[in-house]
């Protein structure tokens, strides 16, 4: 049995690659979607051909975990594809998150990091040459970003993550894509709050095209997945500038666009 699994696959990107997954591999058995609400599975489960195994439960507890690798041990799939886009992000300063909610940011970090390490751990047995592996980084990984610290930090987590993994599977066959959006039309901003230095509006993407470049970059087997040619740009010159001139720049940007 072929399968792919998405976390993170209730709304947003994850749900965007639920739907084009199934176009993209067209001889899947079963699409495994994780999520905290299982209502909003269910939706999801009702308009696809595919069909579409629910696990509703919050990664940041272990019972997921032990229930698809439950569903693993007893079905042993041939898992075609891993899809890690379970991950949110909290604008401000750390100390201004840190007096909202304490652990707040340690969620964070246990989520994009520790969540999307865990899966990835979890499911590599059930993997075989030609396996695809997609982590959801961001443009943000690329450098640290005041007012976003935590999440920079965690994304960039992600891109050496999926990069040193990608070393070490290559031999197996087995492709890993990081894949760096910058913002993207979700319910992402719902809970992270505005962009610090006014970049939302100016560079937000539409998820679908994203997904698309993302799936694209998968199957020739390419690390980074940058979409658009502002990420692009901003990819390249964080290369060459040194990441202080680029911080500053960006607290600049964000007095002009307060004024």
């Amino acid at each position: 049995m072929k399968i792919a699994i998405v976390t993170g696959a209730s709304s947003g990107m994850g749900k965007e690659f639920v739907r084009q997954i199934e176009r993209f591999y067209r001889e899947l058995d079963e699409i495994w979607v994780i999520a905290r609400s299982e209502k909003k599975l269910e939706e999801i489960k009702k308009s696809h051909k595919t069909y579409i195994r629910i696990f509703a439960g919050d990664m940041e507890e272990d019972l997921v975990y032990k229930q698809v690798k439950n569903r693993l041990e007893n079905q042993n799939p041939d898992i075609r594809m891993l899809v890690n886009a379970a991950g949110f992000g909290k604008t401000g300063t750390v100390e201004e998150i840190a007096k909202e909610d304490k652990k707040l940011q340690l969620r964070m970090i246990d989520l994009n990091c520790r969540g999307l390490t865990e899966m990835t751990c979890t499911c590599l047995p059930w993997m075989h040459k030609g396996t695809r592996i997609i982590n959801l980084a961001s443009a943000a990984a690329f450098c640290p970003q005041a007012k976003f610290a935590v999440y920079a930090a965690t994304k960039s987590y992600v891109l050496s993550f999926s990069r040193s993994l990608a070393a070490e599977l290559k031999e197996k066959g087995i492709f890993v894509t990081a894949v760096c959006p910058g913002p993207v039309d979700t319910p992402f901003f719902e809970v992270s709050g505005k962009l610090p230095g006014g970049m939302k509006e100016a560079v937000m993407a539409d998820p679908v095209q994203v997904v698309k470049q993302a799936l694209i970059d998968a199957k020739y087997k390419k690390e980074v997945s940058v979409y658009g040619t502002a990420m692009k740009g901003a990819e390249a010159a964080t290369k060459v500038l040194p990441h202080g001139m680029i911080l500053k720049a960006m607290s600049m940007m964000e007095k002009i666009t307060k004024e």
